[in-house]
């Protein structure tokens, strides 16, 4: 069974930094792509960061420069290391996977697998 669970999150002042951790668990973690997500309330999901199985990202032009995602295949944990924090980057941040090795864009849609989130607040 696909499991997918998120940690990391929390609260921090403008310009703080927040490492979160998705942990993958019931099916070969090195071999699909993984995503990282947000929603602010109001507001539609939307993608924040994208890595394929051969390592390569994608970013939002938002989070370019700030945002790193990276995963660690030998412990099944997607990471995603986010510096200068907004507040505009207040949200829940969720980790999702779908079953290809390249990557569908950042539509939400797209994915199939998603973790029950994990909130960061950004304080001005």
């Amino acid at each position: 069974q696909v499991q997918l669970v998120e940690s990391g999150g929390g609260s921090v002042q403008a310009g703080g930094s927040l490492r979160l951790s998705c942990a993958a668990f019931g099916y070969e973690f090195s071999w699909y792509c993984m995503g990282w997500f947000r929603q602010a309330p109001g507001k539609e999901r939307e993608g924040v960061a994208t890595i394929d199985s051969n390592g390569r990202t994608t970013y939002v032009d938002s989070t370019k420069g700030r945002f790193t995602i990276s995963r660690d295949n030998a412990k099944n944990i997607l990471y995603l290391q986010m510096i200068s924090l907004k507040p505009e980057d207040t949200a829940m941040y969720y980790c999702a996977a779908v079953f290809t090795g390249f990557c569908p864009g950042t539509r939400s849609a797209s994915y199939s697998y998603w973790g029950q989130g994990t909130q960061v607040t950004v304080s001005s």
